[in-house]
């Protein structure tokens, strides 16, 4: 390896060769390292899985349709009930270890505090899962 060179001429000019040597030595040894190392890592355990069926489980939870008309009127899957028979069914629902989605419909007369009380009573009952159904305008 040659930094310094007896020529007075080209004393102070930069070196313009790169010593491809060692380089080479470094690449080969790391080869060599992963021609070694690659089949140990190659080793597999001998398992024997289990089986299983391929159905698909369907867990979607239910859905209550929950209505309530101009008049005040609510109900429950297209059943009338008063609002604490309501409540009770609220809290039935709650209990189940996969909850209902509600799906309130309210017409768009009906005084805002019908749809207050029920969304009070779906949560006093735990139930989280609540969503407004609407029709898009007609355009």
């Amino acid at each position: 390896m040659a930094f310094a060179s007896f020529d007075s001429k080209s004393a102070g000019a930069p070196m313009s060769e790169i010593n491809m040597v060692p380089l080479i030595d470094v690449m080969l040894v790391l080869l060599v390292i992963f021609i070694v190392t690659a089949p140990l890592l190659t080793q597999a355990v001998k398992l024997e899985l289990p089986k299983v069926s391929s159905q698909v489980n369907d867990m979607r939870p239910e859905k209550v349709e929950f209505a309530i008309d101009a008049a005040g009127l609510l109900y429950w899957n297209g059943e009338q009930v008063a609002r604490d028979e309501a409540a009770r069914r609220f809290e039935a629902e709650g209990k189940k270890p996969t909850q209902p989605e509600v799906h309130l419909r309210a017409d768009q007369a009906v005084a805002y505090r019908f749809v207050a009380q029920t969304l009070a009573d779906a949560s006093k009952a735990g139930l989280t899962k609540v969503g407004f159904i609407s029709e898009p305008d007609a355009k």
